[in-house]
């Protein structure tokens, strides 16, 4: 499959919604925030909800960043939950704003 465009289809207004919202949530959630090739590895501790958020965020975001590969991986007995985020060359800085990591 080719590099899509790195683009969001969302307006201003509710991209900042968005962040406000459900990417907010997310971002505060994790234990670890790593870069990763092409990307970020966020890892969380497997706490009531957490995983129910980061489906929805996926869900919302697939819609809206179409270049966005999302790696969920859930570990046994209630262990912990990585989810990488990644797509072509540029992906990383666009995280970094989305998330407002830097």
């Amino acid at each position: 499959m080719p590099d899509l465009p790195i683009a969001c289809t969302l307006s201003e207004d509710a991209l900042r919604a968005r962040r406000e919202g459900l990417l907010g949530r997310v971002a505060r959630r994790p234990s670890a925030m790593t870069k990763v090739r092409g990307g970020y590895r966020l890892e969380f501790a497997a706490e009531p909800g957490t995983l129910s958020l980061l489906a929805a965020m996926i869900d919302a975001e697939r819609q809206c960043c179409r270049f966005l590969r999302f790696d969920l991986r859930v570990e046994p007995d209630v262990g912990p939950i990585a989810l990488e985020l990644t797509g072509p060359e540029g992906t990383q800085a666009c995280l970094e704003a989305l998330l407002e990591t830097s």
